[in-house]
């Protein structure tokens, strides 16, 4: 009988085993029951392991309720980004209750459900009914939004043992005692390759012979003046702390979570060209070395997990380029464009898009791992935004619907029409990271991001105003419609 026992526990842990490395397999994309038994004769001792697989190695996953909304009334925008903006909040106020309830969850399998996880559920109705009674209240109330209330625990792929340090909410430091990443929740060495090793994968489609091939830069510095804010205009407009995350921002000075058109329309730039008073602003690169920034106490800073020494770029790109099928056409004033998902690691990869890689190798390019660069060579931070438009609108409800990127061959959806594409590059002088002794002789760096994002390099995006004067704009399209190279 006695034998039989230790027989099922065995079982019992390389079922478990077998479970966390199935999600960590998949890159951590692989939500998985974390409170399940292995075997209905699990012992004690394999119990008391899956609560710290529970604890160290989950985050949360929700669906991405502003991505499910095509269309939102004018008049109900103002109070649905408020309540997308609150549905952020929740989510990230759960995460890092969760992040800091390892003990009581190994005391409690079901802790996490009964204390994190259904409250969070609870309130996430509430903000959805509201968004619903909001856009019914001016037009038809969207269907089936009820069922995005609730979230689940997923993979994080920040298991201790391995290697890998320890897990989440254990090193305050960032990069004292084992790294284990920004406050314990990632990066980790797996989010890491060497870029020699990565096979050339860029493809430039052939241009027609009526393509557009010019190319515009505008100079608009680095952040030197380290214009900081965690707000994101685009998404949650009026509402502090819209990002969790901090930003970089070149070009427009007024930009924070209130500054409308008119603000935009009369802010400094620091564009060499004062034509163009557009925003670029993009998370912030922080090297893991235990320094203590401004926001080290703040929200969006230290407090949501984002520590360490915000990293300056050494050089910023902005480049406009063509269209490979025909000419381009000016993009209207005060157009939004977001690329890349800065959700990307519970959404899926679907709208990741900005690339990682190093000089010297930029024929190579990474979405979901950070680059490793060989002596001599720096970090590159590339993202090519979305170059088609509807020509209706300057925004959509979900920012996403009003653009679109071509297909593999250079050509618009149809109803779309080809503007200058902004090409953002963003290169750092930063050393390799140390891998096999998980940052402590040289530390990781990693993108800011959403508290449950686990800095994974996936999440990186950029966001994008046009504020051009228009004559400028005009300039623009036609240096690129003509082949020329302008700056």
């Amino acid at each position: 009988m006695r034998r039989n026992t230790r027989r099922r526990s065995k079982v019992a842990r390389r079922a478990i085993v077998a479970t966390a490395a199935l999600a960590l397999g998949a890159g951590g994309l692989v939500t998985v029951n974390m409170y399940a038994s292995a075997d209905a004769g699990d012992s004690q001792q394999s119990d008391t392991r899956g609560r710290e697989l529970s604890a160290r190695a989950s985050t949360i996953d929700c669906p991405d309720v502003g991505q499910r909304l095509s269309a939102v009334p004018q008049r109900a925008r103002a109070e649905v980004d408020r309540e997308l903006a609150l549905l952020d909040k929740q989510v990230a106020e759960a995460y890092q209750r969760l992040a800091g309830s390892q003990r009581a969850i190994q005391q409690d399998a079901n802790f996490a459900q009964n204390a994190i996880m259904g409250p969070l559920k609870d309130k996430r109705t509430a903000a959805i009914g509201r968004i619903s009674i909001a856009i019914g209240r001016v037009a038809a109330a969207p269907q089936g939004l009820d069922g995005l209330a609730t979230c689940t625990l997923k993979a994080s792929g920040n298991q201790p043992g391995g290697g890998q340090g320890g897990g989440q909410g254990e090193n305050q430091g960032g990069n004292q005692g084992g790294n284990q990443g920004q406050n314990g929740n990632g990066p980790l060495a797996a989010d890491f390759v060497d870029i020699t090793t990565v096979k050339p994968n860029v493809r430039t489609p052939r241009p027609a012979r009526n393509a557009s091939k010019g190319l515009f830069t505008t100079k608009c510095g680095v952040n030197a003046n380290k214009l900081y804010n965690t707000d994101n205009v685009i998404v949650a407009p009026g509402v502090s702390n819209g990002a969790h995350h901090t930003h970089d921002y070149v070009g427009n000075q007024a930009n924070n979570a209130f500054a409308d058109n008119n603000a935009f329309a009369r802010g400094r730039t620091t564009c060499q060209n004062q034509g163009d008073k557009s925003t670029y602003y993009w998370p912030v690169l922080r090297l893991q070395d235990g320094t203590r920034e401004f926001d080290a106490d703040r929200q969006g800073g230290g407090a949501e997990g984002n520590t360490g020494r915000i990293l300056t770029a050494k050089k910023v790109t902005l480049e406009y380029a063509g269209n490979p099928r025909g000419k381009v056409v000016a993009m209207p004033r005060f157009l939004r464009i977001i690329t890349g998902d800065a959700k990307a690691f519970s959404n899926g990869t679907a709208n990741a898009n900005a690339s990682w890689s190093c000089t010297g190798f930029e024929n190579r390019q990474l979405k979901d791992k950070y680059p490793i660069c060989p002596q001599g060579s720096d970090v590159v931070r590339t993202s090519k935004f979305q170059s088609c438009w509807d020509g209706k609108n300057a925004d959509s409800a979900n920012h996403r619907s009003h653009v679109a990127f071509t297909d593999a061959s250079g050509r618009c959806p149809k109803g779309f029409v080809a503007i200058p594409q902004l090409v953002q590059r963003l290169v750092y002088d930063v050393d390799a990271p140390s891998l096999k002794d998980n940052g402590k002789t040289r530390p990781f760096f990693a993108v800011d991001g959403f508290p449950e994002q686990l800095h994974k390099p996936v999440t990186d995006h950029g966001d994008f105003i046009n504020v051009f004067d228009e004559r400028v704009m005009k300039q623009m399209v036609r240096c690129i419609n003509s082949g020329r190279t302008c700056r």
